[in-house]
Protein backbone atom coordinates (compact mmCIF):
# COMPACT_ATOMS: atom_id res chain seq x y z
CA UNK A 1 0.00 0.00 0.00
CA UNK A 2 1.31 3.45 -0.85
CA UNK A 3 1.97 5.82 1.98
CA UNK A 4 -0.54 8.20 0.58
CA UNK A 5 -3.30 5.61 0.95
CA UNK A 6 -3.05 5.15 4.69
CA UNK A 7 -6.53 6.59 5.10
CA UNK A 8 -8.05 4.81 2.16
CA UNK A 9 -7.37 1.28 3.31
CA UNK A 10 -5.99 0.26 -0.06
CA UNK A 11 -4.10 -2.89 -0.93
CA UNK A 12 -0.44 -3.59 -0.37
CA UNK A 13 1.82 -2.08 -2.99
CA UNK A 14 4.78 -3.69 -4.63
CA UNK A 15 7.37 -1.59 -2.93
CA UNK A 16 7.81 -0.68 0.71
CA UNK A 17 6.26 2.75 1.15
CA UNK A 18 8.16 5.39 3.10
CA UNK A 19 5.03 6.02 5.12
CA UNK A 20 5.42 2.64 6.83
CA UNK A 21 8.47 3.75 8.79
CA UNK A 22 6.91 7.10 9.58
CA UNK A 23 3.66 5.72 10.98
CA UNK A 24 5.45 2.96 12.87
CA UNK A 25 7.95 5.40 14.39
CA UNK A 26 5.18 7.93 14.99
CA UNK A 27 3.26 5.24 16.85
CA UNK A 28 6.28 4.75 19.14
CA UNK A 29 6.71 8.47 19.67
CA UNK A 30 2.96 8.89 20.06
CA UNK A 31 2.75 6.17 22.71
CA UNK A 32 5.46 7.70 24.87
CA UNK A 33 4.17 11.19 24.17
CA UNK A 34 0.71 10.02 25.21
CA UNK A 35 2.20 8.77 28.48
CA UNK A 36 3.93 12.11 28.95
CA UNK A 37 0.74 14.05 28.17
CA UNK A 38 -1.34 11.94 30.53
CA UNK A 39 1.25 12.52 33.24
CA UNK A 40 1.19 16.19 32.30
CA UNK A 41 -2.57 16.19 32.71
CA UNK A 42 -2.23 14.65 36.17
CA UNK A 43 0.42 17.25 36.94
CA UNK A 44 -1.89 20.10 35.91
CA UNK A 45 -4.71 18.64 38.00
CA UNK A 46 -2.44 18.87 41.05
CA UNK A 47 -1.10 22.27 39.98
CA UNK A 48 -4.54 23.82 39.53
CA UNK A 49 -5.75 22.66 42.92
CA UNK A 50 -2.58 23.53 44.87
CA UNK A 51 -1.45 26.66 43.01
CA UNK A 52 -4.68 27.89 41.45
CA UNK A 53 -5.08 30.31 38.54
CA UNK A 54 -4.19 33.54 40.30
CA UNK A 55 -1.13 35.74 40.72
CA UNK A 56 1.24 32.90 41.67
CA UNK A 57 0.40 30.80 38.62
CA UNK A 58 0.75 33.86 36.40
CA UNK A 59 4.23 34.59 37.82
CA UNK A 60 5.22 30.94 37.34
CA UNK A 61 3.96 30.94 33.73
CA UNK A 62 6.11 33.96 32.88
CA UNK A 63 9.23 32.55 34.59
CA UNK A 64 8.87 29.10 33.01
CA UNK A 65 8.30 30.66 29.57
CA UNK A 66 11.93 31.88 29.46
CA UNK A 67 13.73 28.49 29.56
CA UNK A 68 10.95 27.03 27.40
CA UNK A 69 11.61 29.69 24.77
CA UNK A 70 15.32 28.82 24.87
CA UNK A 71 14.47 25.12 24.54
CA UNK A 72 12.38 25.74 21.44
CA UNK A 73 15.06 28.00 19.98
CA UNK A 74 18.33 26.21 20.83
CA UNK A 75 17.02 22.71 21.46
CA UNK A 76 13.99 21.66 19.45
CA UNK A 77 13.95 24.67 17.15
CA UNK A 78 16.64 26.17 14.97
CA UNK A 79 19.53 24.07 16.26
CA UNK A 80 17.83 20.69 15.84
CA UNK A 81 16.40 21.66 12.45
CA UNK A 82 19.85 22.75 11.26
CA UNK A 83 21.79 19.88 12.82
CA UNK A 84 19.64 16.80 12.08
CA UNK A 85 19.85 16.94 8.23
CA UNK A 86 23.66 17.39 8.34
CA UNK A 87 24.07 14.67 10.98
CA UNK A 88 21.74 12.30 9.11
CA UNK A 89 23.56 12.88 5.81
CA UNK A 90 26.90 12.18 7.52
CA UNK A 91 25.58 8.90 8.90
CA UNK A 92 24.12 7.90 5.52
CA UNK A 93 27.11 8.86 3.34
CA UNK A 94 30.11 8.48 5.67
CA UNK A 95 30.03 6.80 9.10
CA UNK A 96 28.52 6.96 12.56
CA UNK A 97 31.95 7.73 13.99
CA UNK A 98 32.30 10.92 11.93
CA UNK A 99 28.71 11.89 12.72
CA UNK A 100 29.41 11.39 16.44
CA UNK A 101 32.44 13.65 16.23
CA UNK A 102 30.28 16.31 14.58
CA UNK A 103 27.66 15.95 17.33
CA UNK A 104 30.21 16.35 20.13
CA UNK A 105 31.73 19.47 18.56
CA UNK A 106 28.35 21.16 18.12
CA UNK A 107 27.11 20.11 21.56
CA UNK A 108 30.21 21.51 23.29
CA UNK A 109 29.72 24.85 21.58
CA UNK A 110 26.04 24.88 22.55
CA UNK A 111 26.76 24.15 26.22
CA UNK A 112 29.38 26.89 26.44
CA UNK A 113 27.08 29.37 24.76
CA UNK A 114 24.16 28.51 27.06
CA UNK A 115 26.34 28.75 30.16
CA UNK A 116 27.42 32.25 29.18
CA UNK A 117 23.82 33.19 28.40
CA UNK A 118 22.61 32.03 31.83
CA UNK A 119 25.32 34.05 33.61
CA UNK A 120 24.51 37.18 31.62
CA UNK A 121 20.77 36.68 32.20
CA UNK A 122 21.23 36.36 35.96
CA UNK A 123 23.13 39.64 35.95
CA UNK A 124 20.34 41.23 33.94
CA UNK A 125 17.68 39.98 36.38
CA UNK A 126 19.58 41.45 39.33
CA UNK A 127 19.97 44.79 37.57
CA UNK A 128 16.28 44.87 36.63
CA UNK A 129 15.23 44.02 40.20
CA UNK A 130 17.39 46.85 41.57
CA UNK A 131 15.92 49.34 39.10
CA UNK A 132 12.35 48.22 39.83
CA UNK A 133 12.93 48.56 43.57
CA UNK A 134 14.32 52.09 43.19
CA UNK A 135 11.33 53.03 41.03
CA UNK A 136 8.88 51.57 43.57
CA UNK A 137 7.56 49.10 40.99
CA UNK A 138 8.69 45.90 42.71
CA UNK A 139 5.28 44.63 43.82
CA UNK A 140 4.55 41.17 45.17
CA UNK A 141 3.85 39.58 41.78
CA UNK A 142 6.96 41.02 40.11
CA UNK A 143 9.16 40.05 43.06
CA UNK A 144 7.85 36.45 42.92
CA UNK A 145 8.33 36.35 39.15
CA UNK A 146 11.97 37.44 39.44
CA UNK A 147 12.66 34.87 42.17
CA UNK A 148 11.25 32.14 39.96
CA UNK A 149 13.25 33.37 36.96
CA UNK A 150 16.48 33.16 38.99
CA UNK A 151 15.68 29.57 39.93
CA UNK A 152 14.62 28.40 36.48
CA UNK A 153 17.30 30.03 34.32
CA UNK A 154 19.75 27.14 34.82
CA UNK A 155 17.04 24.76 33.58
CA UNK A 156 17.77 26.29 30.19
CA UNK A 157 21.13 24.49 30.02
CA UNK A 158 19.73 21.11 31.04
CA UNK A 159 16.70 21.07 28.77
CA UNK A 160 18.50 22.45 25.71
CA UNK A 161 21.23 19.81 26.05
CA UNK A 162 18.54 17.15 26.43
CA UNK A 163 16.68 18.46 23.37
CA UNK A 164 19.90 18.32 21.34
CA UNK A 165 20.38 14.69 22.40
CA UNK A 166 16.81 14.01 21.30
CA UNK A 167 17.70 15.24 17.82
CA UNK A 168 20.70 12.87 17.68
CA UNK A 169 18.66 9.89 18.88
CA UNK A 170 15.78 10.63 16.51
CA UNK A 171 18.19 10.85 13.57
CA UNK A 172 19.48 7.40 14.56
CA UNK A 173 15.95 6.01 14.76
CA UNK A 174 16.08 5.71 18.58
CA UNK A 175 12.68 7.28 19.22
CA UNK A 176 11.79 5.47 22.43
CA UNK A 177 14.48 7.04 24.61
CA UNK A 178 13.93 10.58 23.36
CA UNK A 179 10.15 10.26 23.65
CA UNK A 180 10.37 9.07 27.25
CA UNK A 181 12.47 12.07 28.32
CA UNK A 182 9.52 14.45 29.00
CA UNK A 183 8.02 11.83 31.34
CA UNK A 184 10.93 12.37 33.74
CA UNK A 185 9.95 16.01 34.25
CA UNK A 186 6.31 15.13 34.81
CA UNK A 187 7.11 12.37 37.29
CA UNK A 188 9.30 14.68 39.39
CA UNK A 189 6.75 17.49 39.12
CA UNK A 190 3.85 15.27 40.18
CA UNK A 191 5.84 13.83 43.07
CA UNK A 192 6.63 17.33 44.31
CA UNK A 193 3.02 18.49 44.12
CA UNK A 194 1.78 15.29 45.76
CA UNK A 195 4.21 15.88 48.61
CA UNK A 196 3.02 19.47 49.00
CA UNK A 197 -0.56 18.21 49.35
CA UNK A 198 0.41 16.85 52.77
CA UNK A 199 1.42 20.33 53.93
CA UNK A 200 -1.67 22.52 53.47
CA UNK A 201 -0.19 25.27 55.62
CA UNK A 202 2.53 26.11 53.08
CA UNK A 203 1.80 29.43 51.35
CA UNK A 204 0.99 29.28 47.64
CA UNK A 205 3.99 31.48 46.76
CA UNK A 206 6.25 29.09 48.65
CA UNK A 207 4.67 26.09 46.92
CA UNK A 208 5.30 27.48 43.47
CA UNK A 209 8.95 28.18 44.33
CA UNK A 210 9.40 24.59 45.53
CA UNK A 211 7.92 23.41 42.22
CA UNK A 212 10.43 25.58 40.32
CA UNK A 213 13.34 24.00 42.20
CA UNK A 214 11.95 20.53 41.47
CA UNK A 215 11.84 21.40 37.76
CA UNK A 216 15.51 22.36 37.92
CA UNK A 217 16.38 18.97 39.43
CA UNK A 218 14.25 17.19 36.83
CA UNK A 219 16.12 18.99 34.05
CA UNK A 220 19.43 17.65 35.34
CA UNK A 221 17.92 14.15 35.42
CA UNK A 222 16.59 14.52 31.84
CA UNK A 223 19.97 15.60 30.51
CA UNK A 224 21.81 12.79 32.31
CA UNK A 225 19.35 10.17 31.05
CA UNK A 226 19.71 11.22 27.40
CA UNK A 227 23.49 11.47 27.66
CA UNK A 228 23.43 7.84 28.77
CA UNK A 229 21.05 6.75 26.02
CA UNK A 230 23.02 8.62 23.38
CA UNK A 231 26.17 6.80 24.51
CA UNK A 232 24.33 3.48 24.14
CA UNK A 233 23.50 4.48 20.56
CA UNK A 234 27.17 4.99 19.73
CA UNK A 235 27.54 8.73 20.32
CA UNK A 236 29.35 9.27 23.62
CA UNK A 237 28.52 12.57 25.33
CA UNK A 238 31.78 14.30 26.12
CA UNK A 239 33.21 17.75 25.58
CA UNK A 240 35.17 18.18 22.37
CA UNK A 241 37.18 21.27 21.47
CA UNK A 242 38.36 19.89 18.14
CA UNK A 243 36.64 20.04 14.79
CA UNK A 244 35.11 23.45 15.41
CA UNK A 245 36.35 24.64 12.00
CA UNK A 246 35.03 21.60 10.15
CA UNK A 247 32.93 22.52 7.10
CA UNK A 248 29.96 20.54 8.43
CA UNK A 249 30.07 22.39 11.76
CA UNK A 250 30.19 25.67 9.86
CA UNK A 251 27.20 24.55 7.76
CA UNK A 252 25.22 23.70 10.90
CA UNK A 253 25.88 27.11 12.43
CA UNK A 254 25.12 28.92 9.18
CA UNK A 255 21.74 27.21 9.08
CA UNK A 256 21.27 27.83 12.81
CA UNK A 257 21.83 31.53 12.21
CA UNK A 258 19.14 31.60 9.55
CA UNK A 259 16.74 29.40 11.49
CA UNK A 260 17.37 31.27 14.74
CA UNK A 261 16.08 34.47 13.19
CA UNK A 262 12.75 32.80 12.46
CA UNK A 263 12.61 30.68 15.61
CA UNK A 264 13.86 33.61 17.65
CA UNK A 265 11.13 35.81 16.24
CA UNK A 266 8.56 33.17 17.17
CA UNK A 267 9.92 32.85 20.70
CA UNK A 268 10.18 36.61 21.17
CA UNK A 269 6.58 36.77 20.05
CA UNK A 270 5.69 34.03 22.55
CA UNK A 271 7.35 36.03 25.32
CA UNK A 272 5.51 39.12 24.10
CA UNK A 273 2.25 37.14 24.33
CA UNK A 274 3.09 36.22 27.91
CA UNK A 275 4.01 39.81 28.74
CA UNK A 276 0.75 41.09 27.24
CA UNK A 277 -1.19 38.45 29.17
CA UNK A 278 0.71 39.55 32.29
CA UNK A 279 -0.42 43.11 31.55
CA UNK A 280 -3.98 42.13 30.59
CA UNK A 281 -4.82 40.91 34.11
CA UNK A 282 -3.31 39.22 37.15
CA UNK A 283 -4.62 35.84 36.04
CA UNK A 284 -4.54 35.83 32.20
CA UNK A 285 -1.05 34.33 31.73
CA UNK A 286 -1.83 31.41 34.04
CA UNK A 287 -5.24 30.75 32.49
CA UNK A 288 -3.77 30.67 28.97
CA UNK A 289 -1.22 28.08 30.09
CA UNK A 290 -3.96 25.86 31.55
CA UNK A 291 -5.90 26.04 28.27
CA UNK A 292 -2.77 25.28 26.24
CA UNK A 293 -2.10 22.20 28.37
CA UNK A 294 -5.48 20.71 27.44
CA UNK A 295 -4.90 21.49 23.77
CA UNK A 296 -1.44 19.95 24.00
CA UNK A 297 -2.85 16.51 24.86
CA UNK A 298 -4.00 15.58 21.31
CA UNK A 299 -1.47 17.91 19.66
CA UNK A 300 1.43 16.37 21.53
CA UNK A 301 0.36 12.77 21.01
CA UNK A 302 -0.25 13.08 17.28
CA UNK A 303 1.11 16.34 15.86
CA UNK A 304 4.41 16.35 17.70
CA UNK A 305 4.87 12.62 17.07
CA UNK A 306 4.59 12.98 13.30
CA UNK A 307 6.68 16.16 13.28
CA UNK A 308 9.43 14.52 15.34
CA UNK A 309 9.67 11.51 13.04
CA UNK A 310 9.14 13.36 9.77
CA UNK A 311 12.28 15.54 9.88
CA UNK A 312 14.89 12.73 9.99
CA UNK A 313 12.84 10.56 7.60
CA UNK A 314 12.47 13.35 5.03
CA UNK A 315 16.12 14.30 5.47
CA UNK A 316 17.14 10.73 4.67
CA UNK A 317 14.85 10.55 1.61
CA UNK A 318 16.04 13.88 0.22
CA UNK A 319 19.66 12.88 0.86
CA UNK A 320 19.03 9.84 -1.37
CA UNK A 321 17.24 11.96 -4.00
CA UNK A 322 13.93 10.13 -3.43
CA UNK A 323 11.47 13.00 -3.93
CA UNK A 324 8.53 10.71 -4.69
CA UNK A 325 9.15 8.86 -1.45
CA UNK A 326 9.23 12.17 0.41
CA UNK A 327 5.88 13.20 -1.12
CA UNK A 328 4.31 9.85 -0.23
CA UNK A 329 5.64 10.11 3.32
CA UNK A 330 4.30 13.62 3.71
CA UNK A 331 0.79 13.00 2.35
CA UNK A 332 0.42 9.80 4.35
CA UNK A 333 1.35 11.71 7.49
CA UNK A 334 -1.16 14.47 6.74
CA UNK A 335 -4.02 12.01 6.34
CA UNK A 336 -3.18 10.12 9.51
CA UNK A 337 -2.80 13.43 11.35
CA UNK A 338 -6.21 14.73 10.30
CA UNK A 339 -7.90 11.43 11.19
CA UNK A 340 -7.24 12.27 14.85
CA UNK A 341 -6.84 16.04 14.99
CA UNK A 342 -10.15 17.07 13.42
CA UNK A 343 -12.41 15.04 15.75
CA UNK A 344 -10.24 16.10 18.70
CA UNK A 345 -10.77 19.72 17.67
CA UNK A 346 -14.54 19.29 17.47
CA UNK A 347 -14.65 17.48 20.82
CA UNK A 348 -12.55 20.05 22.68
CA UNK A 349 -14.67 22.88 21.27
CA UNK A 350 -17.99 21.27 22.18
CA UNK A 351 -16.95 20.06 25.64
CA UNK A 352 -14.50 22.77 26.70
CA UNK A 353 -16.44 23.64 29.88
CA UNK A 354 -16.97 20.03 30.95
CA UNK A 355 -13.34 19.05 30.29
CA UNK A 356 -12.02 22.05 32.23
CA UNK A 357 -14.29 21.28 35.18
CA UNK A 358 -13.20 17.67 35.45
CA UNK A 359 -9.48 18.30 34.98
CA UNK A 360 -8.92 21.51 36.91
CA UNK A 361 -11.79 22.65 39.12
CA UNK A 362 -11.32 22.20 42.86
CA UNK A 363 -9.21 23.63 45.66
CA UNK A 364 -7.65 26.91 44.55
CA UNK A 365 -9.22 26.61 41.07
CA UNK A 366 -12.79 27.95 41.25
CA UNK A 367 -15.74 28.14 38.83
CA UNK A 368 -14.63 31.54 37.52
CA UNK A 369 -11.23 30.12 36.60
CA UNK A 370 -13.04 27.27 34.82
CA UNK A 371 -15.08 29.74 32.77
CA UNK A 372 -12.01 31.75 31.79
CA UNK A 373 -9.99 28.67 30.86
CA UNK A 374 -12.81 27.07 28.86
CA UNK A 375 -13.22 30.25 26.79
CA UNK A 376 -9.57 30.14 25.74
CA UNK A 377 -9.76 26.38 25.13
CA UNK A 378 -12.68 26.84 22.70
CA UNK A 379 -10.54 29.11 20.57
CA UNK A 380 -7.41 26.96 20.74
CA UNK A 381 -9.48 23.93 19.72
CA UNK A 382 -10.27 25.61 16.40
CA UNK A 383 -6.57 25.71 15.59
CA UNK A 384 -5.64 22.10 16.40
CA UNK A 385 -5.49 21.00 12.76
CA UNK A 386 -3.30 23.92 11.71
CA UNK A 387 -1.02 23.52 14.73
CA UNK A 388 -0.52 19.88 13.81
CA UNK A 389 -0.06 20.54 10.10
CA UNK A 390 2.55 23.21 10.86
CA UNK A 391 4.67 20.57 12.60
CA UNK A 392 4.57 18.50 9.40
CA UNK A 393 5.04 21.15 6.72
CA UNK A 394 8.02 22.94 8.29
CA UNK A 395 10.21 19.77 8.23
CA UNK A 396 9.60 19.58 4.46
CA UNK A 397 11.79 22.66 4.05
CA UNK A 398 14.21 21.90 6.86
CA UNK A 399 14.96 18.42 5.48
CA UNK A 400 16.17 20.08 2.27
CA UNK A 401 18.41 22.49 4.15
CA UNK A 402 16.03 25.37 3.39
CA UNK A 403 15.86 27.44 6.57
CA UNK A 404 15.08 30.74 4.84
CA UNK A 405 11.54 29.97 3.70
CA UNK A 406 10.22 29.04 7.17
CA UNK A 407 12.10 32.12 8.45
CA UNK A 408 10.27 34.47 6.09
CA UNK A 409 6.89 32.98 6.93
CA UNK A 410 7.66 33.05 10.67
CA UNK A 411 8.61 36.71 10.61
CA UNK A 412 5.45 37.61 8.70
CA UNK A 413 3.14 35.67 11.03
CA UNK A 414 4.96 36.98 14.10
CA UNK A 415 4.39 40.55 12.95
CA UNK A 416 0.70 39.83 12.32
CA UNK A 417 0.34 38.09 15.69
CA UNK A 418 1.97 40.96 17.56
CA UNK A 419 -0.40 43.49 15.99
CA UNK A 420 -3.47 41.36 16.73
CA UNK A 421 -2.35 40.69 20.31
CA UNK A 422 -1.76 44.34 21.10
CA UNK A 423 -5.13 45.21 19.58
CA UNK A 424 -6.81 42.51 21.70
CA UNK A 425 -5.29 43.77 24.95
CA UNK A 426 -6.09 47.40 24.20
CA UNK A 427 -9.64 46.99 22.89
CA UNK A 428 -11.26 43.94 24.51
CA UNK A 429 -12.92 43.75 27.89
CA UNK A 430 -10.66 42.51 30.70
CA UNK A 431 -12.47 39.15 30.85
CA UNK A 432 -11.98 38.55 27.11
CA UNK A 433 -8.42 39.75 26.49
CA UNK A 434 -6.91 36.31 26.95
CA UNK A 435 -9.43 34.94 24.42
CA UNK A 436 -8.25 37.55 21.93
CA UNK A 437 -4.65 36.44 22.49
CA UNK A 438 -5.62 32.82 21.81
CA UNK A 439 -7.57 33.79 18.68
CA UNK A 440 -4.62 35.67 17.16
CA UNK A 441 -2.42 32.60 17.72
CA UNK A 442 -4.90 30.38 15.87
CA UNK A 443 -5.39 32.84 13.01
CA UNK A 444 -1.66 33.23 12.46
CA UNK A 445 -1.18 29.46 12.52
CA UNK A 446 -3.67 29.05 9.67
CA UNK A 447 -1.99 31.85 7.73
CA UNK A 448 1.42 30.23 8.21
CA UNK A 449 0.20 26.81 7.03
CA UNK A 450 -1.31 28.27 3.87
CA UNK A 451 1.80 30.29 3.06
CA UNK A 452 4.18 27.36 3.61
CA UNK A 453 2.04 25.00 1.52
CA UNK A 454 2.00 27.44 -1.39
CA UNK A 455 5.76 28.00 -1.15
CA UNK A 456 6.45 24.24 -0.91
CA UNK A 457 4.43 23.73 -4.10
CA UNK A 458 6.46 26.43 -5.86
CA UNK A 459 9.72 24.87 -4.70
CA UNK A 460 9.05 21.18 -5.38
CA UNK A 461 5.92 21.01 -7.45
CA UNK A 462 2.90 19.04 -6.26
CA UNK A 463 3.07 17.71 -2.73
CA UNK A 464 0.35 15.20 -3.49
CA UNK A 465 -2.15 17.00 -1.28
CA UNK A 466 -4.86 16.65 -3.92
CA UNK A 467 -5.35 13.03 -2.92
CA UNK A 468 -5.92 14.17 0.68
CA UNK A 469 -8.95 16.34 -0.15
CA UNK A 470 -11.62 13.62 -0.33
CA UNK A 471 -10.65 11.64 2.79
CA UNK A 472 -10.00 14.79 4.85
CA UNK A 473 -13.39 16.22 3.77
CA UNK A 474 -15.08 13.04 5.03
CA UNK A 475 -13.20 13.28 8.32
CA UNK A 476 -14.15 16.94 8.69
CA UNK A 477 -17.84 16.23 8.01
CA UNK A 478 -17.90 13.38 10.53
CA UNK A 479 -16.13 15.56 13.09
CA UNK A 480 -18.66 18.38 12.74
CA UNK A 481 -21.57 15.94 13.17
CA UNK A 482 -19.91 14.48 16.24
CA UNK A 483 -19.27 17.93 17.73
CA UNK A 484 -22.88 19.04 17.27
CA UNK A 485 -24.27 15.83 18.76
CA UNK A 486 -22.11 15.88 21.91
CA UNK A 487 -22.79 19.60 22.42
CA UNK A 488 -26.54 18.97 22.33
CA UNK A 489 -26.15 15.95 24.64
CA UNK A 490 -24.40 17.84 27.45
CA UNK A 491 -27.49 18.61 29.51
CA UNK A 492 -29.12 15.17 29.10
CA UNK A 493 -25.81 13.52 30.07
CA UNK A 494 -25.53 15.72 33.17
CA UNK A 495 -29.11 14.95 34.15
CA UNK A 496 -28.59 11.22 33.72
CA UNK A 497 -25.39 11.32 35.78
CA UNK A 498 -27.28 13.14 38.55
CA UNK A 499 -29.66 10.19 38.88
CA UNK A 500 -26.74 7.82 39.48
CA UNK A 501 -24.30 9.75 41.67
CA UNK A 502 -24.72 12.04 44.63
CA UNK A 503 -21.26 13.62 44.54
CA UNK A 504 -20.70 16.47 42.10
CA UNK A 505 -17.23 15.25 41.11
CA UNK A 506 -18.47 11.76 40.29
CA UNK A 507 -21.38 13.20 38.27
CA UNK A 508 -19.04 15.36 36.21
CA UNK A 509 -16.60 12.55 35.51
CA UNK A 510 -19.36 10.11 34.52
CA UNK A 511 -21.11 12.67 32.30
CA UNK A 512 -17.88 13.56 30.51
CA UNK A 513 -16.95 9.90 30.02
CA UNK A 514 -20.43 9.24 28.62
CA UNK A 515 -20.15 12.17 26.22
CA UNK A 516 -16.68 11.14 25.03
CA UNK A 517 -17.80 7.55 24.44
CA UNK A 518 -20.92 8.74 22.62
CA UNK A 519 -18.82 11.10 20.54
CA UNK A 520 -16.60 8.23 19.46
CA UNK A 521 -19.60 6.19 18.37
CA UNK A 522 -21.09 9.12 16.46
CA UNK A 523 -17.76 9.91 14.76
CA UNK A 524 -17.22 6.38 13.50
CA UNK A 525 -20.87 6.09 12.45
CA UNK A 526 -20.66 9.37 10.56
CA UNK A 527 -17.48 8.16 8.85
CA UNK A 528 -19.34 5.08 7.67
CA UNK A 529 -22.18 7.27 6.43
CA UNK A 530 -19.76 9.29 4.27
CA UNK A 531 -18.48 6.11 2.63
CA UNK A 532 -15.25 5.85 4.61
CA UNK A 533 -14.63 2.73 6.67
CA UNK A 534 -12.93 3.73 9.93
CA UNK A 535 -12.14 0.10 10.74
CA UNK A 536 -10.24 -0.25 7.47
CA UNK A 537 -8.48 3.04 8.17
CA UNK A 538 -7.41 1.85 11.61
CA UNK A 539 -6.31 -1.50 10.17
CA UNK A 540 -4.29 0.31 7.50
CA UNK A 541 -2.53 2.37 10.14
CA UNK A 542 -1.85 -0.76 12.20
CA UNK A 543 -0.35 -2.45 9.14
CA UNK A 544 1.90 0.54 8.72
CA UNK A 545 3.08 0.08 12.31
CA UNK A 546 3.99 -3.49 11.56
Amino acid sequence: MEAGRVLDGGGVGARKAPGRGIVKSSAIVGAFTALSRVLGLVREMFQSRLIGAGMEQSAFAIAFAIPNAARKLFGEGALTAAFVPVFKATVETESLEKAAKLARSVMTMVLLMLGALVILSLGGVEAFAALAERAGALDERLALTLRLVRTLLAYMIFICAAAFCMGVLNALGRFKASSFMPCILNIVWIGTLAGLAFFPGVAVARRVHIVAFAILCAGAAQMSYLFWRMGKAGVRARLSFSGWRDSKVALVWRNVGIGALGAGAVQLNYLLDQALAYYASDWAAGVIVYAERLMDLPLGIVGVAFGTVLLPVLAGLFAKGDREGARAAFTGSVKSLMFVMLPASAGLFALSREITEVVYEGGSFDALATLRTSRALCVYALGLASFGLMKSIVPWFQAQGDMKTPLKVSVATVALNAVLNIAAVLTLDREWRHVGLAFSTVLCSFAGCIALTVLAHRRNGSLGLGECVAPVAKIAAASVVMGVVVWMARQPAAAFAATLFAGEGARRIFALALLVASGGVVYFSAMLATGANPLRIAAAIRRRRG
